[in-house]
């Protein structure tokens, strides 16, 4: 399935308390569970005035419709074209 960033603008979000991110988690969870299609949501991260989610849907409008089911923005929404990491060096040609 396509991997999904999304950049939410919410300012103050690195104030936001546990509770806070759990009530944001239950809502987006709710949101999930009435798309009524593939759809999982990775992980996300908080910074000072955002959050950046990965999602795994279908297609970005998925991805937009779970942002309006929840009340979220989506400021911006990016397809991964390809991933890779540390151990990726250990893979490379030489």
């Amino acid at each position: 399935m396509p991997r999904f960033v999304i950049e939410r603008e919410i300012p103050g979000a690195g104030n936001l308390s546990q509770e806070e991110l759990a009530e944001i988690a239950r809502t987006s969870n709710e949101a999930v569970a009435s798309l009524g299609v593939p759809y999982t949501w990775v992980n996300s991260y908080v910074t000072g005035d955002k959050i950046y989610c990965v999602h795994e849907a279908d297609d970005a409008e998925t991805i937009l419709e779970h942002a309006r089911r929840g009340g979220f923005p989506a400021n911006s929404v990016a397809a991964v074209a390809t991933e890779f990491g540390p151990r990726s060096a250990a893979t490379a040609s030489r």
